[in-house]
């Protein structure tokens, strides 16, 4: 991807590399050239996007551990002597964190207080990137884009844990790694918030694509929970963009701007409801059809959700490249390829990155004007 050479031989040490998004992270980073070792539990799902494609022989070294074991993770971070730290380990599920709450929390927000400890201890310079969530944010009832600075929240547990990391990635910042004294500790701490990703290889519980998928494949009806509500959906490579070239941006010119909350989502007015998405996915399979299961009674999740990427068009040479429909095509169409070849996954990965990387910027301007 142009603009991200200043990663080319860069060690970037990379939590949750065994997840999706991990995953998609450590086959891109390959491609940069970059020297990357992964620290995250086994992988999530059977199957999973990190053994299917075989990607632990991409990694140079792996570690299968808890991002809440401090002194091993503090151990692992030192011994990597890393250029660049990101951060993805979570639970990353919004039903699950109803079920189980003390796990969200612990996983989330001591977790991320345990990554950046690690870095801390360390105490050498680095470009560190602690991803969150969209969901971080106190919610708007009036489906306004959300701005890096509006206030954290969350009214259920999964989205209060993403707004605790990011309150505890502030404490950080402000307390071990202020911007303005950069120049004395070199540790440049970002953290990043991303909309609803999809894309190949995700098989996690819970989500509107798996449950897709399985359903398509078992010739079954897909149920929907929520079919009006609004999501920031986008490809799983926008986001994963955005990260690498706010990282590149720090590591060629280092400076206190970038240490600051960054959104990366889709463009203005490029809105898909749940039962949106469920059509066009099933339209591009080329068959199927979905039912409203909507229930009362399911522990409340946000209506309408939306971000503000005006800060990101204007300071970094990055912008959404897909339109949700394309987003969602392409998702379809990489999963209807696995069902019918899955040794292939390694390799329709890397068709969807190069059919990303010369799909041209789409002009994307101002999200909230």
């Amino acid at each position: 991807m142009a603009g991200l050479d200043s990663l080319r031989g860069k060690r970037v040490f990379v939590t949750g590399h065994t997840g999706f998004k991990g995953s998609w992270l450590v086959m891109l980073l390959h491609r940069l050239g970059a020297d990357v070792t992964g620290y995250s539990l086994a992988p999530p799902t059977t199957p999973s996007l990190f053994e299917a494609a075989r990607l632990r022989e991409l990694v140079a070294d792996h570690h299968e551990a808890d991002i809440r074991d401090a002194s091993r993770l503090a151990a692992a971070v030192a011994a990597a002597r890393p250029d660049v730290v990101m951060h993805l380990a979570a639970q990353p599920l919004v039903r699950l964190s109803h079920r189980d709450p003390l796990e969200t929390f612990s996983t989330n927000v001591v977790g991320t207080a345990s990554v950046l400890d690690a870095v801390r201890r360390r105490g050498e310079p680095c470009v560190l990137i602690s991803v969150t969530s969209d969901k971080c944010y106190e919610p708007h009832d009036d489906g306004h884009p959300h701005a890096e600075s509006d206030p954290m929240g969350g009214r259920d547990p999964y989205s209060a844990s993403k707004g605790a990391a990011e309150l505890v990635a502030a404490s950080y910042r402000r307390s071990y790694f202020p911007p303005a004294r950069l120049a004395e500790h070199g540790v440049q701490l970002a953290t990043v918030r991303a909309g609803n990703v999809i894309g190949g290889g995700d098989w996690a519980e819970d989500r509107i694509v798996t449950d897709i998928v399985r359903h398509l494949v078992a010739g079954k009806p897909v149920p929907v929970r929520n079919p009006a509500a609004v999501r920031p959906w986008q490809h799983v490579l926008e986001p994963l963009s955005g990260y690498l070239a706010l990282a590149a941006a720090m590591l060629a010119e280092p400076g206190p701007q970038w240490c600051t909350g960054w959104n990366f989502g889709p463009a203005a007015g490029d809105d898909v409801t749940v039962s949106e998405l469920a059509e066009i996915f099933i339209e591009a399979w080329g068959a199927g059809s979905w039912q409203d299961m909507h229930d009362p009674r399911a522990p409340i999740e946000t209506h309408v959700l939306r971000l503000a990427i005006d800060k990101a068009l204007a300071e970094l040479p990055w912008q959404p490249r897909l339109t949700a429909h394309e987003a969602i095509r392409r998702t379809a169409a990489w999963f209807k390829a696995f069902a019918a070849a899955p040794a292939q996954a390694h390799s329709l990965c890397e068709a969807d990155i190069a059919a990303f990387e010369q799909i041209p910027h789409r002009g994307v301007v101002s999200t909230t004007i």
